[in-house]
C-alpha cells in the first residue's frame, strides 16, 4: 500500500479544558478499567446505567462466534429504562422532549407525559393484536410520535423496523415484507420546506401488493391534508390512543430479545436487515451518550439533529438520551426553513448545550457564511459532535470557531448501523483533540488497522482496513433471516477473528486513527491507494471551496481516475459557470490537491456544480456521481431530497 500525506500536521490541536474536565463524565480511568477487565468493565456499565428486572448470570457468551450473547440470563424492559424509572425517581416533571415543528408549532413533553403516551400506545398496539415477537414498521416524520411508537413497541417486545420517511413505496414494501411486519405506523404527512409532504400514499402503494403480512395501518394526524382511507385497514392514531388506558405494566424481556431491525442499503442485492437486541444495545447507547456526549441530565439540553429513520436517531435521540433521563430538542424540518438561521434560532430558544450533527450540515453552514450563526446567541453550547462520515479538518475548525465560540470540544464519532453505538471517538475532557480524526477506540472497544494480508500494523500514514477485534455489547446480532449473509458480509474478509467494518483507515504519527471512508471509496490510481475522503478534505481546504465529493471512475490508463464535484463558496461562484468546468479555477484546484496530497491525487476531472445529490438525511449519494463520471445512465434518484440536482450535473457534463 502506498503512503499518503497526512492533513493532521498542518492544524492545531486542542488539549482538554481543565474546567470542562473537572465535571466530565468520561475519565482516563475508564481506559484503564476496560483494559484490566474487559468483561467486568461492561458488566459494571450494564449494572450502573440500566435497571434490570433479573440480573444477568454471565457478561458475554462468545462460544458461537460470530454470534454474541451479552448479559446472559438478564431480563429488562427498554421502555421502562427510558421512561418509567425516571418518573419513579421523581423526575416526572423534567422535560423529555422540546418538539419544534417546521411551521413553528411546539410541544413540551415531560417524562410523566411520555409515560402516559407510551403506555397508551402500548395498550393500543395490543388492542390491535400485536404481541411479543411481532414486527412493526414505523414510517413517520420527525415528530414525537416516532419516539413514542418505538418505545411502545419496545415495551411489549415487538421489534420495530423504522423506515426513513424519504424512502419510496417500493423500498418500504421491500422492508415490510422482509421483516414480515403485521402493522405499519405512519402519518398523513409531515412538513418540509414550508409545505405538507404526504406519507400515507406511499404506505398504500407499498401495501398494494399481493404479498403483504400487514393487517392494520395506524395513522398519525400531522398535516390534516386529504388522506386516502381504507376503513377496514386504517385507524387514526389519536382515536386508538384515546380508547386506551394510560397505564401499562412493562413486562421483562430477555437481554437478547430483538429490539429493532434497521435496513442498510448494500451496493448490490436487497437491503440488509441489521437487528439489535435489548440489553447490550441499551447499555452501550446509554454509556456512550453519557461519556462521549457528556450528557448531564439535570442541566443539559441536548440536540441530535439526525432523523429517527437512521441508526443515529435510534441510539442518540431515542434510546441513549432517554435511558439517561436527558432533556432534548426534536426538530421536524430542514436547516433552511423558513430561513438559514433556523438551527441557531432553536439553540438560542431552548438553551441547547450539546449539538450532535453531520459534517454535511457543517459544510452547508460554511457555504452560507459565518455571519448567519453570528446573529444568534450560541453561548449555551458547551460540546459539539460530528457523525455520519469523516469531518474534514477545515469544517471541524469552522465548527469550533463559529458555532462553538472557540471553546467547545468536538467529538468526531465513528460507528455504524451495525455497531449500534459509538466505537471510536475522543473523550471530551480527556483527549487532546485532533481536527479531522476520530482518534481512539472508546474505553471498552478494541480496534486495529490491518494490511492486505490481514496483519495489524501501527506504521503512520499507511492505509489499511479498520477491524474490530473483540465483541461489543451493541453489536448487531445478525442480518434478519439470513445468518449466512451476516458471516459472509462482516466476518469473511479476514476470517472470523475480525469484524471487518468496510472502512479504510490509517494512523498518524501520534497514533490517532483517521477514517478514510468505505473501502469502495479507497481508489487505486496507478497502483496508489488514495482515499476519496482525503482528496475531499484537500479540496475543501481551498478557500474558494465550500463542499466537495470525490469518486473513482474507471480509466484505461490508470485503472481508476479521480473525479471531483465541487461547490464553491458563495462569494466565488461568479468565477465559474454555475454548472460545468471553469478552466482557470479547475487548474487552481487540481494544483492545490497536488500540493496537499501529491501529484498522483490530482483529479482528472473537476466539475463545478451548484448542488450535490443528497438524501433527505444529508448523505451524499456518491454512487450517482460515479454513474455520471463513468458515463452511465444515472441510477435510482427517488431517495434524493432534490432529484433535479442530477439532471443539472449531467447537463453540465454533457455541455
Amino acid at each position: 500500500m502506498s503512503s499518503a500525506q497526512s492533513l493532521s500536521s498542518t492544524h492545531p490541536t486542542f488539549p482538554p479544558d481543565p474546567e470542562f474536565a473537572a465535571t466530565a463524565n468520561g475519565t482516563a480511568q475508564l481506559y484503564d478499567a476496560a483494559a484490566a477487565d474487559y468483561e467486568g468493565f461492561w458488566a459494571d456499565q450494564a449494572r450502573s446505567r440500566i435497571t434490570w428486572d433479573t440480573d444477568f448470570e454471565s457478561t458475554l457468551d462468545w462460544s458461537e462466534a460470530p454470534f454474541a450473547q451479552w448479559f446472559v440470563g438478564g431480563q429488562l424492559n427498554a421502555a421502562y429504562n427510558c421512561v418509567d424509572r425516571h418518573v419513579a425517581a421523581g423526575h416526572g416533571d423534567r422535560v423529555a422532549i422540546h418538539f419544534e415543528g417546521e411551521p413553528g408549532d411546539t410541544r413540551t413533553i415531560t417524562y410523566a407525559d411520555l409515560l402516559s403516551e407510551v403506555s397508551r400506545a402500548a395498550n393500543a398496539l395490543e388492542a390491535l393484536g400485536i404481541r411479543k415477537g411481532d414486527t412493526v414498521a414505523i414510517y413517520l416524520p420527525m415528530i414525537p410520535e416516532a419516539a413514542i411508537a418505538m418505545l411502545a413497541c419496545a415495551r411489549i417486545g415487538a421489534p420495530h423496523s423504522v423506515v426513513f420517511g424519504g424512502f419510496s413505496a417500493e423500498a418500504l414494501n421491500t422492508r415490510i415484507n422482509d421483516a414480515a411486519c403485521k402493522l405499519v405506523i405512519t402519518a398523513d404527512g409531515g412538513y418540509r420546506r414550508g409545505a405538507p409532504s404526504a406519507l400515507k400514499p406511499a404506505v398504500d402503494a407499498a401495501l398494494d401488493h399481493a404479498e403483504t403480512t400487514v393487517d392494520k395501518v395506524l395513522v398519525v394526524q400531522r398535516t390534516r391534508q386529504e388522506t386516502p382511507w381504507f376503513p377496514e385497514r386504517d385507524l387514526w392514531w389519536h382515536d386508538a390512543l384515546a380508547a386506551a388506558s394510560d397505564t401499562h405494566a412493562a413486562p421483562a424481556h430477555d437481554s437478547e430479545h430483538p429490539l429493532f431491525i434497521l435496513y442498510t442499503s448494500g451496493t448490490t442485492g436487497k437491503p440488509k436487515g441489521i437487528f439489535h437486541t435489548t440489553g447490550g444495545y441499551l447499555t452501550q447507547a446509554a454509556y456512550t451518550n453519557a461519556v462521549v456526549h457528556d450528557v448531564h441530565p439535570e442541566s443539559d439540553v441536548y440536540w441530535c439533529t439526525a432523523d429517527i429513520g437512521w441508526v443515529t436517531g435510534h441510539s442518540y435521540i431515542v434510546y441513549g438520551p432517554l435511558a439517561n433521563g436527558a432533556t432534548q430538542v426534536m426538530y421536524e424540518g430542514t436547516p433552511d426553513s423558513p430561513h438559514q438561521g433556523r438551527w441557531w434560532e432553536i439553540i438560542q430558544k431552548y438553551g441547547v448545550s450539546i449539538l450532535y450533527t453531520a459534517p454535511t450540515a457543517v459544510r452547508t453552514f460554511m457555504k452560507w457564511g459565518s455571519e448567519i450563526p453570528a446573529g444568534f446567541d450560541l453561548s449555551s453550547l458547551r460540546l459539539l459532535g460530528s457523525v455520519g462520515e469523516p469531518i474534514n479538518p477545515e469544517a471541524w475548525l469552522w465548527y469550533r470557531k463559529y458555532i462553538g465560540g472557540d471553546r467547545c470540544p468536538i467529538v468526531d464519532t465513528w460507528w455504524q448501523t451495525e455497531t449500534g453505538a459509538i466505537m471510536i471517538s475522543p473523550l471530551p475532557g480527556v483527549t487532546t483533540l485532533e481536527p479531522g480524526s476520530a482518534q481512539r477506540p472508546i474505553p471498552g472497544i478494541s480496534a486495529e488497522i490491518l494490511d492486505d494480508e490481514g496483519v495489524p500494523f501501527t506504521e503512520p500514514e499507511k492505509v489499511g482496513y479498520l477491524v474490530l477485534t473483540k465483541p461489543w455489547p451493541a453489536m448487531l446480532r445478525g442480518i434478519w433471516g439470513d445468518p449466512q449473509r451476516y458471516r459472509d458480509t462482516y466476518w469473511s474478509r479476514f476470517g472470523e477473528k475480525y469484524y471487518f467494518a468496510g472502512d479504510g483507515a490509517k494512523y498518524d504519527a501520534d497514533g490517532n486513527i483517521w477514517l478514510l471512508g468505505r473501502v469502495d471509496d479507497v481508489m487505486n490510481v496507478s497502483g496508489h491507494r488514495l482515499s476519496t475522503a482525503e482528496i475531499e478534505s484537500a479540496l475543501v481546504s481551498h478557500p474558494k471551496v465550500a463542499e466537495a465529493a470525490v469518486v473513482g471512475a474507471s480509466d484505461e490508463m490508470t485503472g481508476q481516475a479521480v473525479v471531483a464535484f465541487v461547490i464553491l463558496r458563495e462569494e466565488h461562484v461568479e468565477e465559474a459557470d454555475e454548472v460545468g468546468e471553469g478552466t482557470d479555477l479547475v487548474k487552481e484546484l487540481r494544483d492545490h490537491v497536488a500540493k496537499e496530497i501529491g501529484p498522483i491525487a490530482k483529479p482528472r476531472t473537476i466539475m463545478i456544480v451548484a448542488e450535490l445529490p443528497k438524501t433527505r438525511s444529508g448523505k451524499i449519494m456518491r454512487r450517482l456521481l460515479k454513474d455520471v463520471a463513468e458515463g452511465r445512465e444515472v441510477g435510482d434518484v427517488t431517495t434524493l431530497a432534490d432529484s433535479s440536482v442530477m439532471s443539472s450535473i449531467k447537463l453540465g457534463l454533457d455541455g
